[in-house]
């Protein structure tokens, strides 16, 4: 099946693995490395699409599993599809629902037919098939769809990894032939745990599937950084250069460079949205706390030298604290703009330098530089958890809002 996707790498790092590319949807192109900004229920959280487009956004993300539970893939398919739905007139890619066998563990098991829920809605119980996912995101109508796929938190044994791989590959072959629609592109998803070799194999068994994408997946839940650049390279060492390659989960700014600089294309991440809504915003000079005491005064923007709308509107340090203190919407939003604008910046900074021919240089001053000792942050641990009496709890999953 011929897919509506067209990709073409217009410039390379002269000696490396960084590249630039332009991705052609049926809702658009954007160029390469992109940052798809996360908008689980249809939504970045606090921002409307007009305040994306001029954050930068070309492409966003959105959870087909979250939303066939809620309002329901079907009723949206009946409302005009996704894109109308929601307003965005732009690229959308969706997810599966593999990760929630990450982020809601403890409602999710994993079976060769498919993986078995909970909601964490009602309770009621359904079982995600590859089919089933692959019927639910060609009724949200994407321009991007995953296959299912299973990743393992860490650590994990040779084993778990080696099981996990093969029903990856088998939901893949499957989801393949589920696919209807010839105006939506189906991505592959390499897994394989915390092992190299299992990596490699993860790709070579989806390259002869021929999809128009592939994406690494698996990454961030819990290795080093070391080890998640090793398997991403692993992986991107077999996966065809003349194909997207999307690093799902990713991450940090410094984890953004350096898998640039291993081939990679597109990242996805709720870090931008989140950390703002917890009062942690990302500068050029590293990330900074509006929560500390020292900015109760300070009248200065986030960032002088940013052009988001919350820096260059007036919006001072002491006045995105009092906000955030006051637990007020508008500093969330305001905060939200700013991280999203720094995070499409980056990649537009990334585009640029790779055009220049300058990338290797780049990446390893900046990297030395205040983003590269940027804290990982909070860990991506489990979503749910029990307490007294058993009482299920529900903070916000992981890589879902």
């Amino acid at each position: 099946m011929s897919a509506p996707v067209r990709f073409q790498v217009r410039a390379s790092e002269p000696g490396g693995l960084a590249r630039c590319g332009r991705l052609e949807t049926p809702h658009g192109a954007f160029e390469t490395p992109a940052f798809l900004a996360v908008g689980t229920q249809a939504t970045v959280k606090t921002l409307d699409p007009r305040d994306l487009r001029e954050a930068g956004c070309r492409i966003i993300l959105a959870n087909a599993y979250h939303l066939a539970l809620r309002p329901g893939a079907e009723r949206i398919s009946r409302l005009g599809g996704l894109h109308r739905f929601m307003g965005w007139e732009g690229p959308i890619l969706t997810d599966s629902g593999g990760y929630q066998l990450f982020s809601l563990a403890p409602l999710a098991r994993a079976t060769d037919e498919g993986v078995d829920f909970q909601s964490h809605l009602d309770g009621a119980r359904q079982t995600l098939t590859p089919e089933r996912a692959v019927e639910i995101q060609e009724a949200l109508g994407p321009d991007i769809a995953m296959v299912l796929d299973e990743p393992l938190g860490f650590p994990h044994t040779r084993e778990e990894a080696e099981a996990a791989l093969a029903r990856t590959t088998a939901w893949a072959r499957r989801s393949r032939s589920a696919q209807r629609r010839s105006d939506q592109a189906l991505f592959g998803i390499v897994q394989g745990g915390a092992f190299e070799d299992l990596r490699r194999r993860s790709a070579e068994e989806l390259v002869p599937l021929d999809f128009p994408g592939y994406a690494v997946g698996g990454l961030c839940l819990g290795e080093n950084k070391r080890e998640t650049d090793a398997l991403l390279a692993a992986a991107a060492d077999v996966l065809p250069e003349e194909k997207p390659r999307y690093v799902m989960g990713m991450g940090t700014p410094a984890d953004l460079i350096r898998s640039v600089r291993l081939g990679a294309d597109m990242f996805d991440c709720v870090m931008p949205t989140r950390h703002a809504r917890r009062g942690n915003l990302f500068t050029w000079g590293g990330r900074l706390s509006i929560k500390r005491n020292e900015f109760a005064e300070d009248p200065s923007p986030i960032d002088p030298a940013c052009g988001c709308p919350a820096c260059r509107g007036g919006f001072s340090r002491a006045y995105l604290r009092h906000l955030f203190q006051a637990e007020e919407t508008l500093g969330q939003r305001l905060m939200t703009l700013h991280n999203v604008f720094f995070y499409q910046e980056l990649a537009g900074r990334m585009r640029e330098r790779i055009r220049a021919g300058g990338f290797a240089s780049w990446a390893a001053e900046t990297l030395a530089g205040p983003l590269g000792q940027d804290p990982e942050g909070p860990p991506r641990g489990q979503g749910l958890r029990r307490g007294p009496a058993g009482k299920l709890l529900r903070p916000t999953p992981p890589g879902e809002d």
